[in-house]
């Protein structure tokens, strides 16, 4: 076996030890349903060429849970996606007036800082186009964990799963998106690059309070003033944060096991968005603390959007969502009132057999008790006399 196993990203351990279990369960269901020893290959094959024909249906995954040969429960990703979607139709509504805000919060002119004479000295760096351009962002914030949740789910099938990912990262983003428009129209903070913004021409010009009077382009100039936070570095922990708290649950990075491996899978994502905020620095977009800022914002909402719907990594169940084990229980409680509407009928059907039996029984006993005493009773001669 290899000293680090990164199968468990596809095939997870515990579904299988459920299924085991589930599989287990119905056997002993239909043994104590009567079924003889000689029968119990054939329910295996049965079972085995119902699985075969449930794994050849493409798209429709199903999670059975059956009892005395009867489904009590069935979960498929067609009738359950759309369960689940209606089910989480408000917070779909929300993700939508979050996404306007942002429009809006890019519309608007931020706050426009008292700029002296004396600041200009730390706002002279060289106005440079970005390393990382801005639709750039989604492409890996966004679509780059959206395709590794669609591997996962071509190899599990799990709606659930599938589902809350996508919605959770899209919370993610879109949170941190609308927390730092904010924070950058309220602050007005200038650019490093804020005095060729100003004067692209380098003639400075102010006003009788000292405050400078830009001449630049209006919407370079109003860029210039959304230096704090970093847009790039939130937006880039938030998508890949996210990326990376799920992978490290569905890989099992703190299982106790020391596989350094997974460890690095998991920091990749990290490396990338580290990478993507250095850039704003080394591009003279932004201030250190605005890159700091913007890193711990996108991390904080991207750990808070993901335990909305998963466990914490380091949890014994972080490899699925919480509505995948609610729907395990479920099962095993559906299981188990089948279980005892079966058992109870079959009790009633038990006492009826032995109230039926009763009257036999003692007609049995009473015709054996003459025949065996002796006494043949009153004959017909004595009733006919009358001596009886």
């Amino acid at each position: 076996m290899p000293w680090w196993d990164l199968r468990s990203v596809f095939v997870f351990k515990n579904f299988r030890c459920f299924s085991q279990s589930q599989n287990g369960l119905s056997q002993r269901l239909e043994t104590s349903a009567g079924f003889s020893q000689l029968f119990r290959p054939l329910i295996a094959h049965k079972k085995h060429q119902q699985g075969r024909m449930r794994d050849a249906q493409p798209g429709s995954h199903t999670v059975s849970v059956r009892s005395h040969g009867v489904t009590v429960a069935s979960y498929t990703v067609r009738s359950h996606g759309i369960t689940v979607a209606r089910t989480h139709l408000n917070d779909w509504m929300i993700l939508i007036l979050l996404l306007g805000i942002v429009v809006l919060l890019n519309v608007i002119h931020p706050f426009y800082r008292f700029v002296g004479k004396d600041m200009m000295e730390d706002l002279k760096y060289p106005l440079k186009s970005n390393t990382v351009p801005f639709w750039a962002v989604p492409v890996y914030a966004v679509l780059l964990p959206m395709v590794v949740f669609l591997l996962i789910y071509f190899r599990r099938r799990d709606v659930y799963d599938l589902h809350h990912a996508i919605l959770g990262l899209l919370f993610s983003v879109v949170v941190t998106a609308v927390i730092t428009g904010a924070i950058k129209d309220a602050v007005g903070r200038p650019r490093p690059d804020f005095f060729w913004r100003c004067f692209p021409d380098g003639k400075e010009v102010y006003d009788k309070w000292g405050d400078v009077v830009c001449h630049g382009d209006k919407n370079v100039v109003r860029e210039g003033h959304k230096s704090f936070p970093s847009g790039h570095t939130s937006l880039s922990f938030a998508g890949l944060g996210f990326l990376s708290l799920y992978l490290s649950g569905k890989i099992q990075v703190f299982d106790c096991r020391g596989h350094v491996a997974k460890l690095c899978l998991v920091l990749l994502p990290l490396l990338l968005a580290s990478l993507v905020a250095i850039s704003r620095v080394d591009d003279y977009w932004h201030h250190w603390q605005d890159v700091f800022a913007g890193g711990l914002i996108g991390l904080v909402v991207a750990t808070l959007c993901y335990l909305q719907f998963f466990p914490p990594p380091y949890n014994d169940q972080g490899w699925a969502t919480y509505a995948y084990f609610r729907m395990l229980e479920e099962s095993q409680g559906a299981v188990e009132t089948s279980n005892g509407e079966n058992a109870n009928a079959n009790n009633t059907c038990n006492a009826e057999v032995q109230i039926g039996s009763q009257p036999n029984h003692r007609n049995n006993n009473t015709f054996t008790g003459i025949s065996l005493s002796g006494d043949s009773g009153p004959t017909a001669e004595d009733l006919e006399s009358g001596r009886r």
